[in-house]
């Protein structure tokens, strides 16, 4: 009898480690008003570059291993829910420690625009596993707009309610936006990482 433990395979280590360094960021959000890099925007920022940085080589990763069509299908099943987790609520946990909603119109303001924001992963993941494309993608990949947050949380004070809930519009839109991006090669992967790598260092450091 098949069980899902028989579907565990290394070659989706690094989207488990997606995973793991989301979970991360989301537990250290919660010390806010920590002084260091142990919790609050510097650390929650920093992991969130490094879940995305992981995501980015997980495909490259799994290729490397010998593995059936049905293992396939799996990796490709287990990155697109990682990626609602790490990338569509990832963010919204960190940003609603970072920077709470308000009171008054702003706390509905805010949860509006987050719900639309992890809708909008939603709906670009399922969209992405019908429609795969080896040549370009179709609006903002999650990751990308994961980046967007984290370069946010660099800012000397993040804790604006009525920033938030703009970013997570204009990043949910972006998503689901009918506008092609190429994919990209090795120049592009390694602005990507440079990207990525850049903002867990000044985050981390």
């Amino acid at each position: 009898m098949k069980a899902p433990i028989h579907d565990l395979h290394p070659g989706n280590l690094l989207t488990y480690g997606s995973l793991a360094t989301a979970l991360a960021a989301v537990a250290v959000a919660g010390g806010a008003g920590a002084p260091d890099s142990a919790g609050g925007p510097a650390g929650a920022g920093g992991w969130l570059a490094l879940a995305a940085l992981l995501d980015t080589f997980d495909g490259r990763f799994a290729r490397c291993f010998e593995r059936t069509p049905r293992q396939r299908r799996i990796g490709c099943e287990i990155d697109s829910l990682v990626d609602v987790c790490a990338f569509g609520l990832g963010p919204v946990v960190v940003l609603e420690a970072v920077s709470p909603p308000g009171s008054g119109l702003q706390a509905p303001v805010w949860w509006a625009s987050a719900f639309a924001y992890v809708g909008a992963v939603v709906t670009r993941l399922g969209f992405y596993n019908v429609e795969a494309d080896d040549k370009r993608f179709v609006g903002l990949p999650a990751p990308a707009a994961a980046l967007v947050c984290s370069t946010y949380l660099v800012a000397p004070d993040p804790a604006s309610p009525w920033i938030v809930p703009a970013l997570f519009a204009g990043c949910g839109l972006a998503m689901i936006a009918p506008f092609a991006i190429p994919r990209p090669g090795a120049p592009g992967l390694a602005a990507f990482a440079v990207w990525a790598v850049s903002l867990a260092l000044w985050h981390l450091r």
